[in-house]
């Protein structure tokens, strides 16, 4: 069975074998669905001029991947870039397959250029707005997408059914190439020059130069509801995002159901996915949909605003937009109040199924830092770290020394908690910048089917700064979040335990901390990393080896005949 892969349609049978393999690997109800994806590079026009980007199937944003609660996906990945590619379906759970989750030498080696591997999962107890993007170096700054999974045939939103949903995809642009970029930065021992645009579904908006004609533009009607699926796929920006004389109702995040509550301006962080439906209750004119960053510490920022258009149907282009009225760009109290009012949906048919009694607490120290550097600018190389440790890329995929038991390619010794405790959100910390550096990778060993608190203090090693961490293979609840020093007597008392979100990425507040609990039931090699990219490249980051259950349904899967070797 074949089909393009920007195709809106839920794919019927079209091939004998597919129907066979449907039947006899998946529930009668579930369907194969195909897509191919082919890395390649092509010329994109922004802000005054065009310049070669690496793109999925042409496209920027790349397509959409539609399928439905309890589909199998098959998405064949064909490499013509000269970089080597890996793809992450950022959220998908990937249970005991992590050969499908795609980031590289976590769980396999990258696709090299003119090679081809075969992504093959399950969607499982899954349903909402996901997405995917590279997870190698930079490159998911132009190779990223949407995944829309709609619920099961017969199942309703626990919502008011929309008119129409669209894709909302928050980006950043550079106009230089961007890989070069980061080598300059990395050699230099700097951050690399920061993006030259944000952007709403690839386009920049009509306040940048010579981009009145890369604007996108959402046209609706007066009296009806839409669905919005936004997704924060920019590298380095928590966002802000509003309509201008609407309100937003947010119904998801992060592709679990919450409490509706309505709200005039959302908070984003990279990686997370927010819902909302939006009334088009308006007077019939012309509003700017905006997006701008939020960071509220004095550290220089992309602040400029990208914007679409929010239309009514028969309105002229002609008609200047009203612009809405978002946030100061350091509005930590809205950041915090906003964070609060996400809550599990927690009924019959959506339980919020918490873990409340906890084998296993572990405490993770954020630390940004410097080590020397004698070919650097300045002498020094900026460093992250969690617990004081800069995780180390190792040569081959964890995943795979994990299943095979191959010696020499990591230790299991990564630290429940730091090798000294501190003042952690105090004055700024600069006696002791240099972190921990090994030849191995230290990765967290957690038995199967533990239930496991982790603990995310943010700390002023250097600066302190928000801190979005997304984990792979799971979902987590997000129990508390505080600012200040974690006190583990007082603030557990705190916790929610009944209506938590549930999220695959969170939020770790400037000079704060956040509070996750997950059951470890998912076998594998699993990766978990700030998901600001120039912090993952620094090194902040780990990973974790959750053991196999009794017996082989409890057990990683083998591997895939077509995974790619390093």
């Amino acid at each position: 069975m074949s089909s393009s892969s920007s195709s809106h349609y839920y794919l019927a049978y079209k091939c004998l074998i597919f129907i066979f393999l449907a039947i006899y690997f998946l529930p009668s109800h579930a369907a194969v669905k195909n897509y191919q994806f082919d890395i390649e590079v092509k010329n994109v026009s922004r802000l005054c001029h065009a310049k070669p980007i690496v793109t999925v199937n042409g496209m920027y944003p790349g397509p959409t991947i539609y399928a439905r609660e309890g589909d199998r996906v098959m998405i064949n990945v064909t490499n013509h870039a000269q970089y080597n590619m890996s793809i992450h379906w950022h959220g998908l759970k990937q249970y005991r397959n992590g050969w499908a989750d795609g980031p590289a030498y976590i769980t396999q080696c990258p696709i090299q250029t003119g090679n081809s591997y075969t992504y093959d999962f399950n969607v499982t107890g899954q349903r909402g707005t996901l997405w995917w993007h590279a997870h190698i170096s930079w490159l998911r700054a132009t190779v990223y997408g949407a995944i829309v999974i709609m619920p099961k045939e017969g199942t309703p939103y626990p919502f008011p059914q929309p008119h129409m949903e669209a894709n909302i995809i928050l980006g950043e642009w550079w106009n230089g190439d961007v890989e070069t970029i980061v080598k300059q930065g990395d050699q230099l021992g700097i951050p690399p020059n920061m993006s030259d645009a944000h952007t709403i579904n690839g386009k920049p908006g009509p306040l940048f130069p010579c981009s009145e004609k890369h604007t996108y533009a959402l046209e609706v009607e007066q009296g009806k509801t839409y669905l919005l699926r936004i997704i924060n796929a920019a590298l380095n920006d928590e966002l802000f995002i509003g309509i201008a004389g609407h309100t937003m109702t947010v119904v998801e995040i992060d592709a679990v159901y919450v409490k509706p509550f309505t709200t005039k301006t959302i908070l984003i962080a990279p990686g997370q996915t927010t819902n909302v439906l939006v009334r088009a209750d308006q007077i019939p004119n012309r509003y700017f949909m905006a997006t701008r960053t939020f960071m509220d510490v004095p550290i220089p920022v992309d602040n400029k605003t990208a914007t679409a258009i929010f239309q009514y149907k028969g309105i002229p282009n002609s008609v200047i937009p009203s612009f809405p009225q978002l946030p100061a760009p350091n509005d930590t109290l809205f950041a915090l109040s906003y964070n609060r009012k996400l809550r599990s949906l927690n009924t019959p048919q959506f339980p919020a199924k918490v873990p409340l009694k906890v084998d296993r607490k572990l405490f993770f120290t954020i630390g940004l830092g410097a080590n020397p550097c004698a070919t650097c600018l300045n002498g020094t190389r900026f460093t992250a770290s969690l617990n004081n440790i800069t995780f180390v890329m190792p040569k081959t995929a964890l995943l795979q020394a994990h299943y095979f038991n191959m010696s020499g390619v990591f230790h299991a010794d990564f630290p429940d908690k730091p090798p000294t405790a501190f003042n952690y959100t105090g004055a700024p910390l600069t006696a002791n910048l240099r972190t921990s550096l090994t030849t191995r990778p230290r990765l967290s060993k957690i038995a199967f089917n533990s239930t496991v608190e982790l603990v995310l203090q943010d700390t002023n090693l250097l600066s302190v700064e928000s801190h979005p961490f997304h984990l792979h293979g799971y979902n987590f609840f997000v129990v508390g979040t505080g600012v200040g020093n974690f006190d583990t007597l007082r603030d557990p008392a705190k916790f929610n335990l009944i209506d938590p979100p549930e999220r695959n990425t969170v939020g770790v507040p400037t000079g704060g901390w956040t509070a996750i609990r997950f059951r470890a039931d998912n076998p594998g090699v699993w990766f978990m990393h700030c998901h600001l990219e120039l912090h993952t490249g620094w090194g902040l980051k780990v990973a974790f080896e959750v053991e196999n259950g009794p017996g082989p349904e409890y057990s990683i899967l083998p591997p895939p005949k077509d995974l790619p070797p390093c």
